[in-house]
């Protein structure tokens, strides 16, 4: 299902991809043990270095390395703060305060820095393992918090799914990672409730 939902631009798409590695209506955790960890970072790309200024120098990142099941833990709850933000971008609220906090922790413990170059700011931080993929989403969040991208990655309004997806709409209403299956679930809803209303 990763593949799922309109994808981000740059990095956004990594961050997007983190969250989503774990899929709430089927159970499957990337992040549930080392052995699917290291297939999740394998497949996401942990490797790959972004581009542009936002990009997180996480070039070298291991997805063979060891991790611990209190690092997985922290993941997880990291992963679980971010959904919390995509969801209060729908209402275009301001970054809930937990995740703020979630955040400025992930990049203490990571290492992230703010670097300036010739071609503008950069972030960079731990590139191996967990800590690694952790800095890089945190560099990419930190980028598209100063671009303004990041008001456009949401989670899916199915509180079933809650699947990441970035709204391309122009008017930034976008509330299902698949109009065609989530979208069309709550019109069903919507239409089966009425129904019962007026019988």
């Amino acid at each position: 299902m990763s593949t799922i939902g309109p994808q981000a631009p740059g990095e956004l798409e990594f961050v997007r991809a983190f969250v989503n590695s774990v899929d709430l209506e089927t159970g499957v955790d990337a992040l549930r043990d080392e052995a699917s960890w290291r297939e999740w970072a394998r497949a996401a790309g942990a490797g790959a270095a972004g581009a542009g200024a936002a990009g997180a120098d996480a070039a070298g990142v291991d997805a063979a390395a060891s991790v611990s099941p209190a690092a997985l833990r922290r993941a997880r709850a990291f992963r679980e703060e971010l959904r919390l933000a995509l969801l209060a971008n729908h209402d275009r609220e301001p970054l809930p305060a937990s995740t703020a906090a979630a955040l400025t922790a992930a990049a203490r413990r990571t290492r992230v820095e703010l670097l300036f170059a010739p071609s503008g700011v950069e972030y960079a931080g731990a590139t191996s393992g967990l800590d690694g993929v952790v800095a890089r989403v945190v560099a990419a969040t930190a980028g598209a918090l100063a671009d303004g991208s990041w008001s456009r990655l949401k989670a899916c309004r199915n509180d079933a799914c809650r699947w990441g997806f970035y709204d391309h709409s122009r008017s930034r209403t976008g509330q299902w990672c698949s109009m065609a299956i989530c979208g069309n679930r709550a019109k069903q809803t919507r239409w089966r409730t009425a129904g019962a209303r007026v019988e």
